[in-house]
C-alpha cells in the first residue's frame, strides 16, 4: 500500500465500502487530520460516527458509513486558495453548485469552503466529497 498520501487512502479507503455497500469500514493510520478530516465529514452528513481503536499500533478509525458519500477524493497538488478563487475551485471539484463539499487546510485548521469564505479566508485545497 502506498503510504505517501494517508489522507488520499483514507479516502480511497471509504468510498470502495460505501461502492461495495458496507455499513462500516476501518481506516488507518489515525492522524490529527484524519480525525479533523472525519469530524468534518460527520458534522456534514456524509458518516454517522467514528471511534479511534487503539491497536497497539498507530490505532486506527472505526467508521460508521451513511452511505452518502458518491465521489471524494485528495486534492493534488494542495492548491493553494485566495479568498477570490473559491468559485473557480468549486466548478473544477464539485458537480454542482451547492453540492458537495472542498476541505482546506486554513491556519485556524481544516475547514469546509464554506467556513473558509464566511472567514473571509483562503487556505490549501486538500480534499473534495460529494
Amino acid at each position: 500500500m502506498d503510504m505517501t498520501d494517508t489522507l488520499a487512502n483514507v479516502l480511497n479507503t471509504m468510498k470502495v465500502a460505501e461502492i461495495r455497500g458496507k455499513q462500516d469500514t476501518l481506516v488507518r493510520p489515525a492522524s490529527k487530520m484524519i480525525r479533523s478530516v472525519l469530524e468534518i465529514l460527520k458534522e456534514e452528513g456524509y458518516i454517522d460516527e467514528f471511534e479511534l481503536l487503539n491497536n497497539g499500533l498507530d490505532g486506527e478509525f472505526s467508521v460508521k458509513l451513511s452511505g452518502k458519500i458518491n465521489a471524494c477524493g485528495a486534492v493534488k497538488p494542495r492548491f493553494p486558495v485566495k479568498t477570490s478563487d473559491w468559485e473557480k475551485y468549486e466548478s473544477r471539484f464539485l458537480p454542482a453548485k451547492g453540492m458537495g463539499i472542498l476541505l482546506v487546510s486554513t491556519s485556524k485548521g481544516i475547514v469546509t469552503h464554506q467556513k473558509a469564505k464566511e472567514q473571509n479566508a483562503g487556505g490549501r485545497l486538500i480534499a473534495y466529497v460529494y
